[in-house]
């Protein structure tokens, strides 16, 4: 296991002027020279101690963290998503996603003979999704060197899965933290009416007491994902899965749990 860097780095790119990316980035002291990005939940952003705490156990692992806020929390600093911001959100994960893969190339992360590509250069739409036929487009769609994970909590969760499953090529992995399977007190309501199309390996995290869905509701819902997926129930946790209790333990769990998934 290596060690972090002391401080993460604050990260602006605003190679896509309608969808900067805004965050945080954790470069490890020795890269394994694969890459995560972590987005917040409806009600907070990406310093929750959640996400800071797993920021610091991947960087440990070797990996290089990006933490970032969504396109809604970039214009409002409270307050939950305005209605009809998804796509946008979604946007901007893929917006993350292009900045991280580049920052990566910056680093020396190694390609199989890929050249340096400036993603300030290419001329695709983020936002829109029209960026075939790019050199970047080439890299992500055969996942070359350094790999990409796209992880958040909650309505980030919910949004980067969305996303995957448009574009399964996008990332080669998924970490999703309490993912909101339905409102509480609403199981009727499922959001899960992506997962038959989500074909990207993924974690689910997972509160016992989570009251956006039971553990035996996450079973469930997760036979209808043709891909891989593994599911990390946390005792005693609910919705926030960070706790005085398990502040020292879950970090290492969750990335002890991925690394078996990406192995």
């Amino acid at each position: 296991m290596s060690l972090a860097e002391p401080f993460p780095q604050p990260f602006w790119d605003t190679a896509t002027p309608d969808l900067p990316v805004r965050g945080f980035l954790h470069r490890p002291d020795a890269p394994n020279h694969d890459a995560l990005i972590l987005t917040h939940g409806a009600g907070s952003n990406c310093r929750t101690p959640l996400l800071v705490a797993l920021a610091d156990a991947f960087c440990a692992s070797g990996f290089t963290i990006l933490r970032c806020d969504l396109p809604f929390r970039q214009s409002r600093p409270t307050g939950p998503p305005p209605r009809g911001s998804a796509e946008r959100d979604q946007a901007g994960l893929r917006a993350a996603v292009t900045a991280l893969h580049c920052e990566m190339k910056k680093l020396g992360a190694p390609g199989p003979g890929s050249p340096q590509t400036d993603h300030r250069l290419w001329g695709g739409d983020l936002a829109s999704g029209t960026w075939e036929g790019s050199q970047l487009a080439t890299d992500l769609k055969q996942q070359k060197s350094p790999r990409i994970f796209l992880g958040g909590h909650s309505y980030g969760g919910r949004q980067a899965s969305i996303l995957a499953a448009s574009d399964p090529a996008l990332v080669a992995a998924l970490l999703l933290l309490s993912f909101p399977l339905h409102p509480p007190q609403r199981p009727e309501e499922l959001r899960s009416k992506h997962f038959p199309h989500l074909q990207t390996p993924a974690l689910f995290v997972h509160g016992a007491r989570d009251g956006f869905g039971s553990i035996e509701e996450m079973e469930t819902a997760l036979r209808l994902i043709p891909a891989r997926t593994q599911l990390l129930p946390i005792d005693s946790a609910g919705h926030e899965l960070l706790g005085v209790r398990n502040r020292r333990e879950l970090p290492q769990l969750v990335v002890s749990a991925f690394l078996s998934l990406i192995a």
